[in-house]
């Protein structure tokens, strides 16, 4: 597969074969990964594999997502247009680009200076505007700030305290949570003080970093 035969094509078999034809409903899901060229999030040895069904390595140990996982998660976050979101793990960008397609605004962090550097540049070249990189330990969040969702793209065993308190009244927080060989991928919603979890599809992603992360 090539994607200077006909990228465009490629989203749409994508979309079919990959995320509608495996459950996924959300639309404003599909049409952002049906517009949005994946191929620009992904290093050039990888580009003739961008929008296969499997993960690729963009350096620093770390993936840009199977398709299908970026479109699961983003679709158990429940977006709204008028949502802000915060996504710890910006890797190459690809997950925050989607999510400025549905909601007013993203907040991405990255652990690796170099990857954030990357997705920055990225998101300006494709006019991306309400996408915020900042370069650091995504999983204390923003001090102060609340999120209508959080969504972490990297698995771990418990969810850091600090994005808790940052999740609004009604807020969902979606991550990869388990063994760092296995995770499951869950959904935390704020009702108050109250946070009732539920369980989805498992998975496997890279390490968070940082103190909150395995050790």
């Amino acid at each position: 597969m090539r994607i200077d035969s006909d990228p465009a094509v490629q989203r749409l078999r994508m979309v079919e074969d990959q995320l509608r034809s495996r459950g996924i409903r959300h639309e404003a899901v599909l049409s952002a990964m049906a517009e949005l060229p994946r191929h620009d999030f992904v290093p050039s040895a990888y580009r003739d594999m961008a929008y296969a069904d499997r993960p690729l390595p963009i350096g620093h140990g770390q993936t840009i997502s199977q398709p299908y996982m970026v479109a699961s998660m983003t679709e158990a976050l429940e977006p709204t247009a008028s949502d802000c979101v915060l996504e710890v793990g910006t890797g190459s960008g690809y997950q925050a680009a989607v999510l400025a397609q549905i909601v007013a605004s993203v907040t991405t962090i990255e652990w690796f200076p170099e990857l954030a550097e990357t997705a920055r540049t990225t998101l300006q070249r494709l006019g991306i505007d309400n996408v915020t990189v900042l370069t650091g330990d995504g999983s204390l969040g923003i001090e102060g700030e609340l999120f209508d969702g959080i969504i972490l793209t990297a698995g771990t065993g418990a969810v850091p305290p600090p994005l808790l308190t940052q999740l609004r009244d009604g807020g969902r927080l979606v991550i990869p949570r388990g063994s760092p060989g296995y995770q499951t991928l869950t959904v935390i919603r704020r009702a108050g003080a109250d946070f009732k979890e539920e369980s989805h599809e498992g998975c496997v992603f890279v390490p968070l970093q940082g103190p909150y992360g395995w050790t």
